[in-house]
């Protein structure tokens, strides 16, 4: 995968090999500008952290926002959701407006470097296979993306809700 161009007319997602930080973060605003153009109903996002993800940029919080429509979903799941509130306010920001569509897990048990980096939809996958590199795979491929389904599903049921919205005091 070469550089990726993230006009919001582009329908077409990459496939095949991503490498390195910068097309990984693309890669992460073509994914979600996509989402908004085409409709996406479900999407899953995993990843230990989320640190170093762009969700607090404007970009991606608006094609978020242009997302949310009646029926979709956003499952996210992650070892802590730290790193994202410290790094991403304006993410932080959007989750509490869409908290209804937005559903966010922890996985409390097991070692971080088997929590997959990745993201899943019925029609689109990523998944980040070296995490040091940034190094991946994405594609339209059936058979990934049931694999990935059934790995992120697998976790889903293993998880405990997280990150609330809204905190409540005394």
């Amino acid at each position: 995968m070469n550089t990726v161009d993230l006009t919001a007319d582009d329908a077409a997602l990459p496939e095949g090999r991503f490498s390195g930080r910068t097309e990984f973060a693309d890669l992460i605003r073509l994914a979600f500008q996509a989402a908004a153009s085409q409709g996406w109903r479900e999407i899953i996002i995993c990843d230990a952290s989320f640190e170093d993800w762009p969700l607090g940029e404007r970009m991606v919080t608006s094609a978020l926002t242009d997302w949310s429509r009646t029926g979709r979903k956003l499952t996210m799941m992650a070892k802590s959701y730290d790193a994202l509130t410290r790094r991403h306010p304006r993410f932080v920001t959007w989750r509490q407006t869409w908290s209804h569509i937005v559903e966010c897990r922890s996985i409390a048990s097991g070692p971080t470097e088997n929590l997959p980096s990745a993201m899943w939809t019925t029609s689109w996958v990523f998944e980040r296979l070296d995490m040091a590199r940034s190094v991946g795979y994405c594609g339209h491929e059936p058979s990934r993306r049931v694999a990935l389904q059934e790995s992120l599903n697998e976790r889903v049921l293993k998880s405990v809700p997280a990150f609330a919205a809204t905190t409540l005091g005394l």
